[in-house]
């Protein structure tokens, strides 16, 4: 298998860049002019590549980029050696894309044609990070053992159970193999996504895909979500390698193939944003648990205090309602439960919808919301103890709904000339 090389080696047409540098050089060559525009355009002011290779994946403990591409296939090959190659050609190309580079190898000859679409060949890498996981049905689907996995299964690898008020989608659920793109420019990560859907082409097909965005946010401040409250205050710090540890990779109680990865959760959340818009923003902050502009925890002031979950106000009744989200998401609700939030908002326009709840309105309404992603060392010490009260009570279930997603498996990191998943086909 080849990896990207080293590009002070390469020839110019090595990367996406340099291959459009090397158009010009021809144009020079020729004699002709080359665009006014394409001189004008600045270079890129910093080195914005992040590695691919390592202990862990990138993209989970990542500082989150402005957008995201989730794409989940199922494997229509029935052959082992099938998915074997689709993850080395799937690896291959996503450290090349990480590191600035085309897909795969374009050649010298700019005029020759070339396997990688071209849409993000003048675009700098923009932090991209590609991020695989596995689903159920890698291990087993319909009852069949179809590649010799179903023994590599970790016992942390359980299926979400039904959540009260779950509306999924089956279409939009579930699948055998998770990719997630996310990079600083929407365009950068559609093109990793679609050079990976063209790889796969014979052996997996998409099942469901979806865009997300964050919008206003920076190294110190928290992103909001579509309701305007700030998302993921209560996060563990993702410089800590020992609350990382702790809370997100897996040790030496998974297999060897899952040490050092982790289970990511998604789920496509609806939001009733009509009827959210019409509460009144005292009613908001009661439900969320939080000061919507501030971020603060109700009875605070700054957003970083800790949660009072024995504080009361001037009647004697908690400072925060007893089925607000914050107080049942945080840790101490939850016997010390923590999971990492790497979520991202959606908006697909507007689609016909009922709402679940009064007034009851049917018709066309925004088909947005939240990715809601989270990841951790166990899903049934971390999201499922975390979701099961929420999913009953929290004054939140009543302004959105849940049509999607799953539970994935994201294995260690490769090394260079390694593929990702490697370990889990070896171990069999």
């Amino acid at each position: 298998m080849s990896v990207v090389n080293d590009e002070s080696k390469d020839s110019p047409a090595a990367t996406r860049r340099g291959f459009l540098a090397a158009a010009g050089g021809l144009v020079a060559a020729t004699g002709l002019s080359a665009p006014a525009v394409a001189a004008a355009k600045p270079a890129p002011a910093v080195d914005d590549k992040l590695p691919f290779w390592g202990a862990h994946q990138a993209g989970i403990i990542t500082p989150a980029q402005a957008h995201t591409y989730v794409v989940a296939f199922d494997i229509v090959s029935a052959k082992r050696e099938d998915v074997v190659a689709l993850l080395q050609r799937w690896t291959d190309a996503a450290a090349r894309m990480a590191a600035g580079a085309t897909a795969e190898e374009m050649g010298a000859d700019i005029n020759a044609p070339g396997r990688d679409s071209g849409e993000a060949m003048d675009l700098p890498p923009a932090r991209l990070t590609v991020t695989f996981g596995f689903g159920a049905g890698l291990f087993v689907k319909d009852g069949q053992d179809r590649f010799g996995l179903a023994a590599q299964r970790p016992a942390a690898f359980v299926d979400l159970p039904k959540f009260t008020g779950d509306q999924l989608v089956e279409g939009l659920t579930g699948g055998d193999l998770l990719v997630q793109a996310c990079a600083d420019d929407t365009q950068v990560a559609f093109h990793a996504v679609r050079q990976l859907v063209r790889l796969a082409y014979e052996v997996a097909e998409i099942r469901w895909a979806q865009v997300g965005f964050i919008g206003g946010f920076g190294p110190d401040k928290t992103p909001r979500n579509l309701m305007g409250f700030k998302d993921g205050t209560g996060n563990p710090t993702v410089g800590d390698a020992r609350a990382m540890d702790e809370v997100v990779w897996v040790g030496q109680e998974g297999p060897a193939w899952m040490r050092g990865g982790s289970y990511g959760v998604f789920r496509r959340t609806r939001m009733a944003l009509e009827h959210w818009d019409r509460m009144k923003v005292s009613f908001q902050e009661e439900t969320f648990g939080r000061r919507k502009y501030s971020g603060a925890p109700i009875g605070k002031t700054r957003e970083t205090e800790v949660i009072d979950l024995a504080a009361v106000d001037g009647d004697g009744n908690p400072a925060l309602a007893e089925n607000s989200h914050v107080r049942l998401a945080t840790a101490a609700t939850n016997d010390g439960a923590r999971v990492l939030r790497r979520s991202y908002s959606y908006n697909n326009g507007v689609s016909f919808t009922a709402e679940r709840w009064p007034p009851w309105h049917q018709g066309m309404e925004y088909d947005a919301g939240l990715i809601f992603v989270c990841y951790q060392r166990d899903p049934r010490t971390g999201f499922i103890k975390i979701f099961e009260t929420m999913a009953k009570f929290d004054m939140m279930n009543q302004f959105v709904t849940h049509i999607g997603g799953g539970l994935f498996a994201f294995p260690g990191g490769a090394a260079k000339g390694e593929y990702i998943g490697q370990r889990l086909f070896q171990a069999v």
